[in-house]
């Protein structure tokens, strides 16, 4: 399925406050309005707040992961709000069509401006935290079956650590890996935790490093914890891991 096809409706968007229903939240019809936001949002990112106020290296590079992988789970680890945004301003502005970020609903689409930039700037997922039904599941999964070029970006640690030490993996990433044969690119991110930490209002000033990691195929949450930890471990020996002594 083509990514300019794409449209989905699931009971996750019949439950959408009324000031989100006018969003077409999973459609990938970029009118002019979306690229519009789009182009201004990569801008703002890799002209300005990613070159003079937060300044990232990348280590390797995008390109030959893209042409050999289009479609991919893409992870990393998980410190601040800075994260998501990075990984952004890191992937070449020609691959943002085909970009997805799984996020918090509860946090990206808790009004109606956050819900307006995450749609049209970020290309976000509402991720219901509290679903119980699973219906954030049965979106991914459809996602990651049905369209041909897509890379989904997953904190498979589920939440921000507090301290900046690498948590347990949750059974999600396996569970969307698994059931759709997709392979899973690591990312590294270095620095974020002393720029943004948890409840830190605004990020300070400084420098990221970003890590393009190896491609690996599906596997168990722990496998892939193990391999993860393995890869940063040869980049960062002193990075924390929770639960090690």
């Amino acid at each position: 399925m083509s990514r300019w096809e794409w449209d989905y409706e699931n009971d996750q968007w019949t439950r959408l406050p009324s000031y989100l229903k006018h969003l077409p939240l999973f459609t990938r019809h970029f009118d002019l309005t979306s690229k519009f936001f789009r182009f201004l949002w990569a801008l703002f990112l890799k002209g300005l707040a990613y070159r003079f106020y937060v300044r990232i290296k990348v280590h390797g590079e995008f390109h030959t992961v893209a042409k050999n992988y289009p479609k991919l789970i893409v992870i990393s680890n998980h410190a601040s709000h800075l994260d998501a945004t990075s990984m952004a301003a890191a992937i070449p502005f020609r691959y943002w069509p085909d970009l997805y970020i799984a996020a918090a609903k509860d946090y990206f689409f808790g009004n109606p401006i956050f819900a307006f930039f995450s749609k049209h700037c970020l290309g976000a997922i509402p991720i219901d935290r509290k679903d119980k039904k699973g219906e954030a599941v049965k979106l991914c999964l459809t996602l990651l079956k049905e369209l041909d070029r897509i890379w989904m970006i997953f904190f498979p640690e589920g939440t921000r650590s507090p301290d900046g030490a690498i948590q347990e993996f949750r059974r999600g990433i396996s569970l969307f890996s698994e059931q759709t044969s997709t392979p899973i690119l690591f990312i590294y991110i270095k620095g974020n935790a002393s720029l943004w930490p948890k409840g830190q209002l605004l990020p300070s000033p400084g420098s990221l490093d970003i890590y393009v990691g190896p491609v690996v195929p599906p596997g168990s949450k722990d496998l892939l914890h193990d391999k993860f930890v393995q890869w940063v471990r040869q980049i960062d020996p002193e990075v924390d891991i929770k639960g090690e002594a």
